[in-house]
């Protein structure tokens, strides 16, 4: 167990985790697979830490309105790339609910405060609800889904001083160089949008697309505003909190209320399916954007909300997202973020609303029919017509049966060996970071500097000269910056060595090894599907 004054960490039953940042998964890309126990058990514990209000995206506003086909996707029939109806036909409308909010911060808070904006939207589709849950900065800290809680905790409150405190939150980012993309959106002027109309959303996970002869294609969903991206510096956010807490859920209320309807674009990213070996980041990492260069944004269909709620609690409160809501012809990939959310998000509303949250009119499916039954807050409904029968199958008339099947079905090989990895492509955790430096203008760099600089001056030293040491490796210009900002020798900084356990940056990871660079506990295991 190591040194007796070294604490080891555990799981709630006392078991030491080795492995405390990767799901297990077939082969370095996934899937990730149901048995991972320390997984479940954090997430699902982390799902539960608040009482009502959601313990992420909490500070909300939503609003109703619809989304119409353009029939084609880049100019292409819809069919071609996938089978989901609501995409077919030029003109079609599907009613949507979306709800805009902010990460990290409480139910309360300013909406001036620097912090990714959710960006969920639900589609009422005619085979069902599929929900589209993003931000708008269309990547994330982190790539596993493992490292959730921690990531958030360290963003949230301190449990002692119940103050959010740059210390812990650059400890940990300090040590994900992952993260220094995200980092250096976020501190930028697109930490702060001005308003939610003047945002931009996206999926940030990589999804699939399937078309009705079983084909598959990855995918990226992006929300483009027609009214333009807006965006505040922080001392324009500081002037606006001092008068108002909530100006933007007022600018989308009156704003709808004044039939200016917020409008944006629906904008897909497709790529071939598969590992990708050319490209020196992997499709599937949430951490990293695809070039528009290299990958072209498609448009599929417009958004208008063109109407407001009229109760607050019953539609925006009780609006319950998950990833995992897909409709056919839309399906998951690997994406170890989009596997460990999709148990994550549906699980945190079955506890905040309760097991029958789809019960609700804003969560409820068009057309449901289910032998699910009962639970707290159950409300009486017939599924079928033989109300004796809840259970399927069955040779009573007028039991419900399944669908027919797809003519079609989209069924992709697996097969790895079973363990705990992390990307070898870690070349462009700095690459994209260095390359966003560089393509904003000097007023926003400025901005960034100044913003990072006003946090970093909070941190300890050693987390200090670490940051700068990433900075160093994204841009020499970024680092050398923030390093006079607060007062870090930029040579002392750049002499750190690599983080213990992780490649030198620009040095790949040894390709397809678990990350502890052993076979797991229980030894390898081949899975084929």
């Amino acid at each position: 167990m190591g040194d007796s004054s070294e604490k080891i960490l555990t799981d709630r039953q006392g078991h030491p985790i080795r492995d405390n940042q990767s799901l297990r998964s077939v082969g370095e890309r996934g899937p990730a697979t149901l048995e991972n126990y320390h997984f479940i058990e954090k997430i699902t514990h982390f799902d539960r830490e608040r009482i009502p209000e959601r313990v992420v995206h909490a500070r909300g506003t939503g609003a109703h309105g619809f989304f119409e086909a353009y029939g084609t996707i880049g100019g292409e029939p819809a069919s071609t790339y996938t089978s989901a109806k609501l995409l077919q036909t030029k003109g079609q409308r599907t009613p949507v609910f979306v709800r805009f909010s902010t990460v990290i911060h409480g139910k309360d808070s300013p909406e001036t405060l620097r912090d990714p904006r959710g960006f969920a939207v639900k589609f009422y589709t005619e085979d069902g609800n599929w929900d589209l849950v993003g931000n708008n900065l269309k990547i994330f800290f982190i790539r596993d889904a493992i490292k959730f809680p921690d990531f958030i905790h360290s963003f949230k409150p301190d449990p002692v001083t119940n103050r959010q405190d740059p210390n812990r939150q650059f400890d940990f980012i300090s040590l994900h160089p992952e993260s220094i993309n995200m980092i250096t959106y976020l501190f930028s002027p697109r930490g702060i949008p001005a308003d939610y109309r003047h945002q931009e959303g996206a999926g940030v996970n990589t999804y699939k697309l399937v078309n009705a002869k079983g084909e598959a294609v990855l995918c990226k969903f992006h929300w483009i505003p027609k009214a333009g991206v807006k965006s505040l510096t922080q001392p324009e956010a500081e002037a606006i909190q001092a008068k108002d807490f909530g100006h933007a859920s007022r600018d989308l209320y009156e704003a709808i209320e004044r039939k200016e309807f917020p409008e944006w674009e629906l904008m897909i990213q497709v790529m071939p399916d598969g590992e990708h070996p050319e490209l020196d980041f992997d499709p599937l990492d949430d951490t990293k954007i695809w070039p528009e260069d290299q990958f072209s944004m498609l448009p599929a269909g417009r958004m208008v909300l063109d109407r407001n709620p009229s109760n607050v609690f019953a539609e925006t409160e009780q609006a319950a997202f998950g990833t995992g809501v897909l409709v056919e012809g839309i399906d998951f990939s690997d994406d170890k973020m989009l596997q460990g959310r999709t148990l994550s998000y549906s699980d945190t509303q079955r506890y905040r609303v309760g097991p029958n949250y789809l019960q609700l009119p804003i969560n409820a499916g068009r057309h449901v029919a289910s032998n699910q039954r009962d639970g707290i807050m159950a409300r009486f409904e017939g599924t079928g017509d033989n109300p004796h029968v809840n259970y399927e199958p069955s040779t009573l008339a007028g039991s419900l049966k399944e669908a027919p099947k797809v003519p079609h079905e989209y069924r992709p090989h697996v097969e790895g060996e079973l363990g705990r990895y992390q990307t070898s492509r870690t070349q462009s955790d700095y690459q994209q970071a260095g390359e966003r430096y560089r393509a904003i203008d000097q007023r926003e760099r400025d901005d960034l500097i100044n913003n990072l600089v006003g946090a970093l001056k909070q941190c300890a030293p050693h987390i200090q000269e670490r940051m700068v040491w990433h900075f160093l490796h994204a841009d020499e210009d970024y680092g050398r910056r923030v390093a006079e900002g607060i007062g870090v020798d930029v040579e002392k900084a750049r002499s750190l060595s690599a983080l213990p356990g992780r490649p030198a940056p620009g040095q790949p990871r040894a390709k397809a090894e678990p990350s502890n660079g052993q076979p797991n506990e229980v030894g390898r295991q081949e899975a084929r599907v």
